[in-house]
């Protein structure tokens, strides 16, 4: 054998070493990546989709006839997008099966979150703790709220397989366990009072009063429901009441701005405020660029509807759709802010919360502002463009039909 048939054969060799190195390569991604599926699957594994929605560029309510009622002319206003996608982008898994106990009970945890299909039908809200004759309306408008949105919901439930994170879907949601509550946090709409309230009812203080805006934001006193085994979150969701509280979105919107831009932010200022002004503004000056300080809501709004931002989106201004997914979670009472003293003390007789525990009533920062109302949102929407009027309304169009706010455009 010559030196050239001796190195022929090395080469082969080396060729045929390299393609079965390659080959046992892609076989074992792709057994890890079947493993992974499986496992994940296993986790989370639902019959319910909700695939993203595609906002019209033009008003999308539409006048109902005069003769509906409040909850059919929303419901009216909704039917031209029936037929298309359905307006979610996430799927979740179950808050709980039809199963009788104990087959639930003989499965493992990880398939209590399979083959159910959301949302699940409407439970009597328990009324054993509530007093006297004065809540009437207030239960009434309670039960059409909820029926109005899981009327809403199941108009765009779809039974296409598909899987999402359970910890994300319930990361907002904070456990009240002597009272079994939990407790979905909207920020702007109340959410600090409701966190002191929380407080109160855990036994962690004796007064929503003496309770700081540190304490209640940063010192941890809480618990989040994702901070429970699988277990713990399924009893849960079944077993306490659930509740939420929202508000007007423009409002909420609003709201947020003025909080973190119109006032000293160590966060939002360097964080949000010099991204935004270096995108947006033109010819920006060094200070602003370099403190961040002094946005401008126009400019808020282009970073809003802007697909490339150049910083995320903030629970402040995220939609309610997207913290608290009230078309996947089925909560059993709805709160609003604009009736916010009246609904949340209603709730509180319903857990059977001590007498003494009233909702607190006081402002939690900037108590000298004015309050964020229907005619301090039209001055800020002053400073848009109809276009960005309209954008701005579709971003937020989930939360204007889920809970029949009405349109600012009106």
């Amino acid at each position: 054998m010559n030196l050239r048939q001796v190195f022929m054969s090395v080469l082969l060799f080396g060729v045929a070493g390299l393609l079965l190195f390659m080959y046992l390569q892609a076989w074992i991604e792709e057994q890890h990546t079947e493993s992974g599926k499986k496992l994940q699957q296993e986790t989370i594994n639902q019959d319910f989709t909700l695939q993203p929605l595609r906002m019209p560029r033009k008003a999308a309510w539409r006048s109902a006839p005069v003769n509906l009622s409040n909850h059919e002319r929303a419901v009216s206003s909704s039917r031209h997008w029936q037929g298309r996608a359905n307006p979610f982008d996430v799927v979740t898994a179950s808050s709980g099966s039809q199963l009788p106990e104990q087959q639930k009970m003989s499965e493992s945890p990880l398939s209590w979150f399979r083959g159910v299909y959301l949302p699940p039908a409407l439970h009597p809200l328990n009324k054993t703790f509530v007093k006297g004759g004065e809540w009437q309306d207030i239960d009434s408008t309670q039960e059409k709220r909820r029926a109005f949105l899981q009327d809403f919901c199941r108009k765009y439930n779809s039974r296409k397989k598909l899987q999402t994170h359970l910890m994300h879907l319930v990361s907002r949601i904070y456990v009240e366990d002597r009272h079994k509550v939990l407790y979905c946090e909207v920020p702007k709409a109340g959410c600090s009072n409701w966190k002191r309230v929380l407080m109160v009812l855990s036994g962690l203080a004796a007064s929503a009063n003496n309770i700081s805006h540190d304490d209640v934001h940063y010192g941890k006193h809480l618990r989040k429901l994702d901070s429970y085994d699988l277990k713990g979150i399924y009893t849960r969701l079944n077993m306490y009441t659930k509740f939420i509280f929202v508000r007007d979105p423009m409002e909420r919107l609003v709201s947020a701005f003025r909080d973190k831009f119109e006032h000293p932010n160590s966060y939002y200022h360097p964080v949000f405020g010099k991204a935004i002004i270096k995108k947006y503004r033109h010819n920006a000056d060094e200070e602003a660029l370099k403190t961040g300080s002094g946005v401008k809501f126009k400019e808020f709004i282009q970073y809003l509807l802007d697909s490339h931002r150049p910083v995320g989106m903030d629970i402040h201004w995220e939609q309610v759709s997207k913290l608290c997914y009230p078309c996947l979670i089925n909560y059993d009472f709805i709160g609003k802010f604009e009736t916010l003293e009246e609904d949340a003390n209603y709730f509180l007789q319903l857990v059977g919360a001590p007498a003494s525990l009233k909702f607190p009533k006081f402002k939690d920062r900037h108590s000298s502002d004015e309050r964020t109302s229907t005619e301090v949102v039209r001055q800020y929407l002053k400073e848009l463009s109809k276009e960005e009027r309209q954008l701005t309304y579709d971003f937020y169009y989930l939360d204007y039909l889920m809970f029949n706010y009405t349109s600012p455009l009106a």
